[in-house]
Protein backbone atom coordinates (compact mmCIF):
# COMPACT_ATOMS: atom_id res chain seq x y z
CA UNK A 1 0.00 0.00 0.00
CA UNK A 2 1.35 3.44 -0.92
CA UNK A 3 1.57 6.39 1.46
CA UNK A 4 -1.24 8.13 -0.41
CA UNK A 5 -3.48 5.05 -0.19
CA UNK A 6 -2.80 4.78 3.54
CA UNK A 7 -3.86 8.41 4.01
CA UNK A 8 -7.08 8.01 2.04
CA UNK A 9 -7.99 4.70 3.69
CA UNK A 10 -7.29 6.19 7.10
CA UNK A 11 -9.65 9.12 6.52
CA UNK A 12 -12.35 6.88 5.05
CA UNK A 13 -12.16 4.43 7.95
CA UNK A 14 -12.17 7.26 10.49
CA UNK A 15 -15.23 8.90 8.94
CA UNK A 16 -17.09 5.58 8.83
CA UNK A 17 -16.09 4.47 12.35
CA UNK A 18 -14.36 1.36 11.00
CA UNK A 19 -12.19 0.93 14.07
CA UNK A 20 -10.84 -2.54 13.25
CA UNK A 21 -9.75 -1.38 9.77
CA UNK A 22 -8.02 1.71 11.21
CA UNK A 23 -6.13 -0.43 13.72
CA UNK A 24 -4.93 -2.74 10.91
CA UNK A 25 -3.17 0.27 9.36
CA UNK A 26 -0.99 0.52 12.50
CA UNK A 27 2.09 -1.41 13.51
CA UNK A 28 1.56 -3.67 16.53
CA UNK A 29 3.13 -1.05 18.80
CA UNK A 30 1.50 1.93 17.03
CA UNK A 31 0.51 4.91 19.15
CA UNK A 32 -1.68 7.97 18.81
CA UNK A 33 -0.89 11.32 20.38
CA UNK A 34 -4.04 13.39 20.74
CA UNK A 35 -4.41 16.82 22.35
CA UNK A 36 -7.70 15.68 23.88
CA UNK A 37 -7.02 12.05 24.85
CA UNK A 38 -3.25 12.09 25.39
CA UNK A 39 -0.85 9.38 24.22
CA UNK A 40 -2.17 5.84 24.02
CA UNK A 41 -1.90 2.66 21.96
CA UNK A 42 -3.78 2.95 18.67
CA UNK A 43 -6.21 0.12 19.41
CA UNK A 44 -7.24 1.73 22.70
CA UNK A 45 -7.44 5.26 21.26
CA UNK A 46 -9.79 4.34 18.40
CA UNK A 47 -12.05 2.30 20.68
CA UNK A 48 -12.36 5.24 23.11
CA UNK A 49 -12.97 7.63 20.21
CA UNK A 50 -15.64 5.36 18.71
CA UNK A 51 -17.31 5.08 22.11
CA UNK A 52 -17.54 8.89 22.36
CA UNK A 53 -18.67 9.46 18.75
CA UNK A 54 -22.05 9.35 17.06
CA UNK A 55 -20.88 10.56 13.63
CA UNK A 56 -17.85 12.09 11.96
CA UNK A 57 -17.70 13.96 8.69
CA UNK A 58 -14.29 14.67 7.20
CA UNK A 59 -13.26 16.82 4.27
CA UNK A 60 -9.68 16.50 3.05
CA UNK A 61 -8.02 19.88 2.51
CA UNK A 62 -4.44 18.79 1.79
CA UNK A 63 -2.07 15.85 1.71
CA UNK A 64 1.66 16.47 2.19
CA UNK A 65 4.66 14.17 1.74
CA UNK A 66 8.22 14.70 2.93
CA UNK A 67 11.12 13.71 0.68
CA UNK A 68 13.40 11.19 2.32
CA UNK A 69 11.05 10.62 5.28
CA UNK A 70 8.35 8.06 5.80
CA UNK A 71 5.93 10.71 6.99
CA UNK A 72 2.62 12.05 5.67
CA UNK A 73 0.65 15.05 6.88
CA UNK A 74 -3.09 15.34 6.33
CA UNK A 75 -5.02 18.58 6.64
CA UNK A 76 -8.78 18.18 6.94
CA UNK A 77 -12.00 19.61 8.32
CA UNK A 78 -13.56 17.47 11.05
CA UNK A 79 -17.22 17.68 11.97
CA UNK A 80 -17.66 15.58 15.09
CA UNK A 81 -20.91 14.68 16.81
CA UNK A 82 -20.52 13.23 20.28
CA UNK A 83 -22.83 10.68 21.91
CA UNK A 84 -24.40 13.49 23.97
CA UNK A 85 -25.49 15.29 20.79
CA UNK A 86 -22.83 18.03 20.98
CA UNK A 87 -21.31 18.94 17.61
CA UNK A 88 -17.86 20.39 17.16
CA UNK A 89 -16.22 21.47 13.89
CA UNK A 90 -12.50 22.13 13.60
CA UNK A 91 -9.47 22.01 11.29
CA UNK A 92 -7.06 19.12 11.96
CA UNK A 93 -3.52 18.19 10.99
CA UNK A 94 -2.66 14.51 11.39
CA UNK A 95 1.00 13.59 11.05
CA UNK A 96 1.46 9.92 10.18
CA UNK A 97 4.86 8.31 10.75
CA UNK A 98 5.30 4.99 8.96
CA UNK A 99 7.65 2.09 9.64
CA UNK A 100 9.62 0.27 6.92
CA UNK A 101 6.54 -1.89 6.14
CA UNK A 102 4.31 1.18 5.65
CA UNK A 103 2.47 0.55 8.91
CA UNK A 104 1.66 3.55 11.10
CA UNK A 105 4.07 3.73 14.04
CA UNK A 106 2.82 7.04 15.37
CA UNK A 107 -0.02 9.36 14.52
CA UNK A 108 0.15 12.87 15.98
CA UNK A 109 -3.10 14.85 15.94
CA UNK A 110 -2.93 18.64 16.04
CA UNK A 111 -5.95 20.91 16.48
CA UNK A 112 -7.38 23.65 18.68
CA UNK A 113 -9.35 21.92 21.44
CA UNK A 114 -11.10 25.00 22.82
CA UNK A 115 -14.58 23.76 21.83
CA UNK A 116 -14.02 20.00 21.71
CA UNK A 117 -12.55 19.89 25.23
CA UNK A 118 -15.70 21.44 26.68
CA UNK A 119 -17.90 19.05 24.71
CA UNK A 120 -15.96 15.95 25.76
CA UNK A 121 -15.91 17.06 29.41
CA UNK A 122 -19.71 17.39 29.30
CA UNK A 123 -19.94 13.90 27.78
CA UNK A 124 -17.80 12.41 30.56
CA UNK A 125 -19.94 13.89 33.38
Amino acid sequence: MTEEQIAHYYLSYLENSETSKIIKLFADNGVVESPLYGIMPADKFYKVLANDTTTSKLKLDGLFFENGRNRISLLFDYSWELKNGKKVVFKVVDIIELDSKNKIEKLTIIYDTVHSRVAIEELKK
